[in-house]
């Protein structure tokens, strides 16, 4: 038998780093907490009493994502305080196309070796983000696993839990022929692509996350790691007061071909323009570098626009104003019209 003693450390998972980190972060998790957190991170499971203020028929909404291989790109640049807000926002975008609110959240940390410091970054930033949208972090799970995962990799998930009033979900409506379609501008790739994108930059094309976006004067590593814009305090708002906002589509992966029939009755069609906005110069570069032609551009990236709202044509020019006086960049970009649960983009 072996002299040395094996403790669970040296067999690559340190309970005392994953405490010491959890302590660091508890004040952030904790400012997150409304009152209707019971008991949060620390017990087996959180406690969660819900008030729906004025919401007649409450329903509750959940969805679950991850911000897949974005995690490779912030390994190369060093940077990872930016994917606690990627995986928040993308979970909250979610349940905003049935025209819910974030009550609470929770995600999985998994890693070969936990390293405290990264793991405060996006705890910090996942709080943030939570307290953007008055959304709870009531709890998580950190995941030390030598063996699954490589060596310096790691998975972040986000779980999330919402509320809408049954006469206010969406998709609502009949949608009809002219109907507007309208464009929310992304502020680069949010959470979708990056297998193709790595691929296309840096194996194809032979680039690093040191060089330059041409004509842009920034780093491609610096584009690659934005954390996902918060559209919900400008749409949220517009879904309370209208009734002639039909539906609402993220553009995660599948883009805007694969999103926007998500919402979609079965009798129309969607007509998108693309010469109603300029992609963002990181889409040309990865474009370019990969060779990669315009539908699977359109289909595995949003292409700079993160957000779709379909709307009453009359009513779009002025949500269109309101968007922007918010501080987003909206445009209409297309119209419904008669057809066969498609989109196309011309």
């Amino acid at each position: 038998m072996p002299d040395e003693q094996l403790t669970y450390r040296s067999a690559g998972v340190d309970i005392d780093e994953a405490q010491r980190a959890l302590r660091a972060v508890i004040g952030d998790v904790k400012a997150t907490y409304t009152d209707s957190v019971v008991s949060g991170v620390g017990g087996f499971g959180a406690l969660f009493r819900p008030s729906f203020g004025d919401i007649e028929h409450p329903l509750l909404v959940s969805s679950i994502d991850g911000v897949g291989t974005k995690t490779k790109v912030a390994a190369m640049v060093g940077e990872y305080s930016g994917l606690g807000q990627d995986i928040v926002n993308h979970c909250v975008y979610d349940i905003l196309c049935q025209g819910a609110k974030p009550l609470f959240f929770l995600d999985y940390f998994g890693c070969s070796r936990l390293q405290g410091l990264m793991f405060e970054e996006i705890v910090r930033g996942m709080a943030q983000a939570c307290k953007d949208v008055g959304a709870s972090l009531v709890g998580g799970e950190t995941a030390e696993m030598p063996g699954v995962y490589l060596e310096d990799e790691i998975d972040l998930v986000g779980s999330i839990i919402g509320v809408v009033d049954m006469d206010r979900k969406l998709p609502r409506g009949k949608m009809k022929q002219g109907d507007s379609v309208i464009g929310i501008a992304s502020n680069g790739l949010h959470t979708n692509g990056y297998s193709l994108a790595r691929r296309a930059l840096f194996e194809m094309g032979g680039l690093s996350v040191r060089d330059e976006v041409p004509g842009l004067g920034k780093t491609i590593g610096s584009e690659l790691i934005r954390p996902h814009r918060c559209y919900f305090n400008a749409v949220y708002p517009m879904l309370q007061d209208s009734d002639n906002i039909y539906a609402v589509a993220h553009v995660t992966g599948g883009g805007l071909y694969d999103n926007i029939p998500r919402v979609l009755p079965s009798d129309v069609r969607v007509v998108i323009e693309k010469r109603s906005w300029t992609p963002l110069p990181i889409f040309n570069l990865i474009q370019q570098s990969g060779n990669i032609p315009d539908v699977e551009m359109y289909r595995a990236f949003n292409m700079g626009i993160g957000m779709v709202i379909i709307a009453d044509r009359f009513e779009a020019p002025g949500l269109v104003q309101r968007l922007n006086e918010n501080g987003e960049s909206a445009a209409i970009v297309g119209e419904v019209q008669p057809g066969s649960h498609e989109v196309q983009i011309v």
